[in-house]
């Protein structure tokens, strides 16, 4: 399945969308994660039927879509009103399209949210990696209680100065552990020779995220709690934080329940129970000084928190299934392109049939 890019005006911004596909076919909606672009799904796009219509938009400040600014308060709700103008756009889907959304990493958020927003819009949910329902960092339960009122901890405060200032530069290098191609074969993948020949695709695909305040990582904020930064009003990664991005109960009460796989890899070092991107994890190794323990900031149990949820979503009416993938890492699209397809296309399968 070869793949064009097209440019639509929606929701108020201009963004970039890949598609591929007649437009006839079975709809399909693709959401890349945080730091990177559509070009993420390139990959992925030759291993799928030409049977499908496949859309996978740039999102905003990613890729070449407007470097509109995200506003943290409304949690992932930007992302998610950007695609959802899409859904209806002349030229991407047929009319009235109820497309099979997969969604990673970030992009997992911004499909449950609009799971949430629209239920009547998706025929099926495919979670690849995503963030927890209860966001990312500082909730310590499997009900995503707070660590702290203002959960210290989350947001645009926690991202690695080096890194974004790296991103800003375009740095291509491999030197230094916070270079973006190296995170990319550290933090992405659990085995970086998966990339192949695909490694410099992904990289550029990076280093289209726009950063600063409006955008990656946002604003940060003082606070008196360990380990002194809280979730600010703006930018991507206070979208992230639980302090606005909760949608737990909304997902459970949806009045239309599409079945959802969830697929991820148990060598996952960013989404996962002991996450290297969650300083509670890393106070607790030691890396982060000063933690304060685990009674008061314990590491936030991310997978069981998506698990839990999903397990009341299924009680509610909806249905779902957990597929781990041994030593896949953040990515399973990339490493594990044969099972992530199967997966994607028994969803796709499921729709077609109604």
């Amino acid at each position: 399945m070869r793949s064009a890019r097209l440019t639509v005006q929606a929701n108020g911004i201009t963004q970039a969308v890949r598609v591929a596909g007649p437009p006839d076919g079975v709809p399909v909606l693709l959401v890349h994660g945080n730091v990177s672009s559509s070009a993420f799904w390139e990959p992925l796009l030759a291993r799928l039927p030409d049977t499908l219509r496949v859309v996978a938009p740039d999102l905003r400040g990613y890729g070449e879509t407007d470097t509109a600014p995200v506003d943290a308060t409304r949690g992932l709700d930007d992302f998610a009103d950007d695609v959802a103008a899409l859904l209806d756009a002349p030229g991407l889907f047929r009319p009235g399209a109820r497309p099979v959304v997969a969604g990673h990493s970030l992009g997992g958020g911004v499909a449950m949210r609009l799971l949430v927003d629209h239920p009547e819009r998706v025929a099926g949910l495919l979670l690849e990696a995503p963030v927890s329902p209860y966001g990312f960092g500082g909730t310590r339960d499997l009900d995503g209680t707070p660590t702290t009122p203002d959960f210290a901890g989350t947001g645009a405060g926690g991202a690695n100065p080096d890194f974004v200032a790296r991103l800003a530069a375009g740095d291509r290098s491999a030197d230094g552990p916070t270079s973006p191609r190296a995170v990319l074969r550290a933090a992405y993948v659990a085995d970086p020779a998966s990339l192949g020949d695909d490694e410099d695709l992904l990289l550029e695909s990076m280093l289209t995220t726009a950063t600063g305040d409006d955008n990656y990582p946002g604003t940060a904020v003082a606070s008196p709690h360990w380990p002194g930064t809280a979730a600010g009003p703006r930018g991507v990664l206070n979208a992230l934080a639980p302090a606005h991005f909760r949608l737990a109960d909304e997902m459970v009460a949806a009045p239309v329940k599409p079945p959802v796989t969830w697929v991820r890899g148990d060598a996952d070092v960013i989404v996962s129970d002991t996450s290297l991107f969650d300083l509670a994890y890393l106070g607790q190794l030691g890396v982060v000084p000063g933690w304060p323990g685990p009674q008061e900031c314990p590491p936030q149990p991310m997978v069981g928190q998506t698990r839990a949820v999903l397990q009341r979503y299924a009680a509610a009416g909806g249905t779902y299934r957990e597929v781990v993938l041994p030593g896949c890492g953040h990515s399973p699209h990339l490493e594990r392109p044969a099972e992530f397809v199967a997966e994607l296309l028994a969803l796709v399968r499921e729709n077609a049939t109604g």
